[in-house]
């Protein structure tokens, strides 16, 4: 029912993308959702080149299906990292922080199918104009780097201005946000809160249980006056940014508060003072369970809400 002509000439059973989280979509998570039928990402972030290689190699040992990289483009080594996975073979980059239009030239000699994420139209096109092969359309319910519209905002827009294949991203946690994307026009949907919870997902465990525990109003945006605003579970860290942000503090001073505050969260488990990336839909999510079964599970759902309005 879920058929996509972009997902299958990238050789993905589901239409469906894992997130690229920083310091979370690891080798481990990547080949577990690629081997699950979808199409699992490295988060390259601000790693080091000599990681993101291993990493890319460690997945080649646990899959052999797809897997890509996501770029982040305002890393200082994103140079580094763009040759890297023309270097390793990778199948398709997605990008965030930028415009990839750089490298485009070198992906497409590669054969890498280049699939940015947007959170406008206007950047949808430029996208497009550049020679992207697909755009993901992410709205401000996802965790992490945000912009301003919502899924259900950005995402028909998108459709109806570009003749790439759009991907939505934001608010999807199960069947029922599957279907509603579909309606809306899109060939896939990019998830990321859901697969934090994974079994193969390789986080903190107290980071898993801050997401598990998670209410429907139990996220907040931090960092506006960076210009880089971020989603995150609500917590001392959170709430001493909106402090600092309300008594005007310098944008030097936000940064450095929120400076290694990821890996915190991620590595050592500091659910008070890490950054606790997730997005609106955690208060959905409210079990473990393998990437397999998260995968099969979201698309049975998709096609029962959408058999049941026939």
């Amino acid at each position: 029912m879920f058929n996509s002509v972009f997902f299958k000439e990238l050789g993905v059973e589901y239409p469906i993308i894992q997130g690229g989280m920083a310091w979370v979509a690891d080798s481990s998570l990547a080949s577990a959702v690629s081997n699950a039928g979808g199409l699992g990402i490295i988060a390259a972030a601000n790693a080091p080149t000599d990681y993101v290689r291993n990493e890319i190699r460690k997945a080649k040992e646990l899959t052999d299906k797809p897997f890509g990289v996501n770029v982040m483009l305002l890393s200082d080594n994103a140079e580094d990292i763009a040759h890297l996975v023309c270097e390793e073979g990778v199948k398709v980059v997605t990008t965030g922080a930028g415009n990839p239009g750089k490298y485009m030239e070198l992906w497409k000699s590669h054969g890498i199918k280049v699939i940015p994420v947007v959170a406008s139209v206007a950047l949808a096109k430029r996208m497009e104009r550049a020679g992207a092969d697909a755009v993901i359309a992410e709205g401000c319910e996802s965790g992490g780097h945000i912009g301003e519209l919502t899924t259900m905002s950005l995402v028909p827009q998108v459709v109806d201005a570009v003749s790439i294949p759009v991907i939505a991203a934001g608010g999807v946690g199960d069947g029922r946000g599957v279907a509603a994307a579909f309606m809306l026009g899109v060939q896939g949907v990019q998830v990321g809160t859901r697969f934090l919870v994974a079994n193969e997902c390789t986080i903190h465990e107290n980071y898993k249980k801050k997401i598990l525990g998670a209410k429907d109003i139990d996220s907040v945006v931090t960092g506006r006056p960076t210009g880089h605003p971020v989603r995150v579970l609500k917590n001392k860290l959170s709430r001493k940014f909106q402090k600092l942000e309300k008594e005007n503090a310098s944008i030097e001073d936000l940064e450095e508060l929120g400076r290694g505050c990821l890996q915190r969260a991620v590595q050592e488990g500091d659910i008070e003072m890490g950054s606790i990336l997730a997005g609106q839909i955690a208060g959905l999510v409210k079990k473990e369970q393998s990437c397999k079964e998260i995968i099969e599970e979201m698309f049975t759902q998709a096609e029962e809400a959408i058999i049941k309005f026939r």
